[in-house]
């Protein structure tokens, strides 16, 4: 863990973080998972941009044009430097992860997959890495074969490597789960489809934040990530995608900027990044990615996932000895504490710690194939990140046993706490 000189400074360029809500209470931001919070240099970052640099990309040849797209330029060089990418031409800034998954979806997949072939995934997988290949399947007759997850929340390497076939394609998996926190093994289970010349999509959006990436090493042929995930704003995040797929893909957007000729009847493409970034992209957005990015880099990967692991394995041992309470998936947990209550609804649970400042979230957190293996509806999640502390860790604790006090003896919304299915 960070030690407490360090934690105070760090924390200290997150202002959302000292505000005070209504009762005078601090905020404690347990929502790591869905969004994060953004320091002072991303903040400043994207404001100095808008203030003094902002004008349109590629396209002027006058100063503050020529100013804004280097930067933006400059932006994708250091997210390609962020995940060891051979060259900045392989990253693709789009909206978020969920924009990415579905690029290579509809500029890849669909192109090049045909009746009875196999796409392998997860039961973990978020939706976003579920959905566009159902749309896929529906559309070329591909099919989706599901590996299930283990009772402690990992993935069974043996099992995934035993799933391909010579009808396989493609491995769209995620590198860490959303619910369980569990960092799948990717370096073993790619190697295997790399054997098999299994192209391989890797849901990143979990694992950036967390870990330091090396798509070189690691072999992927795509991933994917989303800025909000990682401190900077909201509708930014990349594809990376190595440079031979890039060039065979079709682009999802057409229009502006994306072009390189265009008659009336017929248009050419741009080169690879820029045939994928149709119209005006988000620049300040990109900007401030790539100053996200420096900033991760500069206090280290590997300590944020230290820190953060040992702040959810700690809230997880203390939440295991609450009554009623169960706590899902393994030690692995990558800053990430999904549990239920048997007592509570997750909902009502989510409402309680909000009253004491606690930010959480409840609900099927887009993994509703995943809950329905669980046998519930819903679960309550914490998650954790650099700029959390012990404190706040031991404050959810005694939030959550003052709740299940305050509902022991109302309506139990679950029966007993359920028990995963023998797979």
């Amino acid at each position: 863990m960070f030690t407490t000189p360090e934690l105070e400074a760090i924390r200290k360029d997150f202002p959302i973080l000292f505000r005070t809500l209504a009762d005078d209470r601090h905020l404690i931001y347990l929502d790591n998972a869905a969004s994060t919070q953004k320091p002072k240099p991303v903040l400043q970052t994207f404001q100095k941009f808008s203030e003094s640099s902002y004008a349109n990309i590629h396209r002027g040849v006058y100063r503050l044009s020529l100013e804004a797209t280097e930067a933006y330029d400059q932006a994708r060089k250091t997210i390609a430097n962020f995940i060891k990418a051979k060259s900045e031409v392989e990253i693709v800034f789009t909206r978020n992860a969920t924009e990415a998954i579905n690029l290579v979806a509809y500029g890849f997949a669909r192109k090049y997959f045909h009746p009875g072939d196999e796409i392998v995934l997860t039961e973990l997988e978020h939706h976003a890495n579920l959905v566009p290949w159902q749309q896929v399947c529906q559309a070329t007759g591909a099919k989706i074969v599901a590996i299930p997850f283990e009772p402690d929340g990992s993935i069974d390497v043996e099992k995934v490597i035993a799933a391909f076939s010579a009808r396989t394609k493609m491995l769209a998996i995620t590198g860490c789960s959303n619910v369980f926190g569990t960092i799948i093994p990717l370096k073993s289970i790619i190697s295997a489809a790399k054997q098999q010349r299994i192209v391989v999509l890797v849901d990143g959006a979990q694992l950036v934040p967390h870990y330091p990436i090396n798509v070189q090493e690691l072999e992927c042929d795509f991933l994917v990530a989303s800025g909000h995930k990682m401190l900077a704003p909201s509708g930014i995040g990349f594809l990376y995608g190595r440079r031979e797929w890039l060039a065979l893909m079709d682009p999802m957007l057409y229009g502006g900027d994306m072009i390189n000729e265009v008659w009336i009847d017929r248009a050419t493409w741009a080169e690879i990044p820029n045939k994928f970034e149709a119209g005006t992209p988000n620049i300040e957005g990109a900007v401030a990615l790539g100053k996200a990015a420096e900033y991760l880099q500069h206090i280290g990967l590997m300590r944020i996932h230290q820190h953060s692991e040992a702040l959810a394995n700690y809230a997880a041992s203390a939440l295991q000895q609450l009554p009623n309470t169960r706590v899902l998936g393994s030690s692995n947990r990558s800053g990430i504490v999904t549990f239920l209550c048997t007592d509570v609804h997750p909902h009502d649970l989510a409402s309680f710690l909000d009253a004491e400042g606690i930010a959480i979230r409840a609900g099927h957190h887009c993994t509703q194939p995943l809950h329905r293996k669980l046998g519930v509806p819903a679960t309550a999640r914490a998650s954790f990140y650099l700029y959390n502390t012990q404190d706040e860790a031991e404050r959810l604790i005694e939030a959550v046993e003052k709740a299940i006090h305050f509902f022991s003896g109302k309506k139990v919304f679950f029966g007993q706490p359920p028990v995963l299915k023998e797979t």
